[in-house]
């Protein structure tokens, strides 16, 4: 089965949990609603309130569609307090997770090794690596609560292959490759899948900023790419673990 042309029933994510990061914008707003069109309860993630609650509204909209939450949280300056915090507030609302998406990250800059910024690799490591660990980790107890718990990291080609100029970003997404090989690893015997996602070239402001003279219009829209995002938050991937996958 080709997951890129995964096809699925309306009610595959129904009455699933699907906490995703960066839910604000691109990839995230995109999977956002149509995760909610499928049934699920979602808790959009991001550090701009009047964008989640554009989302929101967007997702209320949907006929049949259950009320999302909204988690306001700033990846780059959160302390250990505000991701117990987000962890206690699921499990007060609903008492597992059953999807954990790392879609939020920051490009940097792409500058040549040798002119980067120290501060600025930093803080796109710790968005793109750090982050992503602290979360994961006080989202695992509720993750096992599921019958089929499912993380998804966002990864990148020049994770894969180191190109040059893309500097912190794409060591970031190496490091990213590694930690999913990692975590899948350590849970290969339990219910809990772990999966990269390269989502390819998107219309997304990621994108635009990476590639500013590219024709926008050649590439997909992010509401195009979704199936492989479906097919490894849905039943049909079970047991699929430590994979890194192309969405396009």
């Amino acid at each position: 089965m080709d997951h890129r042309t995964y096809t699925y029933s309306d009610e595959l994510l129904r009455d699933r949990i699907i906490c995703i990061t960066g839910a604000s914008d691109g990839i995230g707003r995109a999977l956002a609603i149509h995760t909610a069109k499928l049934g699920s309860q979602v808790i959009l993630h991001g550090r701009n309130t009047r964008k989640l609650e554009k989302v929101y509204d967007e997702i209320e909209a949907v006929a049949g569609a259950q009320r999302p939450s909204i988690a306001v949280m700033d990846l780059a300056v959160a302390d250990s307090n505000a991701y117990t915090t987000l962890a206690d507030s699921i499990a007060d609302d609903f008492g597992r997770l059953d999807g954990l998406v790392h879609n939020a990250g920051i490009l940097g800059e792409r500058y040549a090794i040798e002119q980067y910024d120290a501060a600025l690799w930093q803080k796109v490591m710790h968005v793109n690596v750090t982050a992503a660990v602290a979360l994961t980790q006080v989202c695992l107890p509720l993750l096992h609560k599921s019958d089929n718990g499912a993380v998804i990291f966002t990864s990148s080609s020049v994770g894969r292959t180191g190109r040059a100029f893309w500097g912190a970003y794409a060591v970031s997404k190496f490091a990213t490759e590694g930690l999913s090989q990692v975590l899948a690893d350590e849970h290969r015997h339990s219910g809990l899948t772990v999966n990269c996602i390269n989502p390819g070239p998107t219309r997304t402001n990621m994108r635009l900023a990476a590639y500013p003279g590219e024709d926008r219009d050649a590439l997909k829209r992010p509401e195009e790419i979704l199936a492989t995002y479906v097919y490894l938050l849905g039943p049909d991937s079970r047991g699929v673990t430590g994979e890194s996958l192309d969405a396009q």
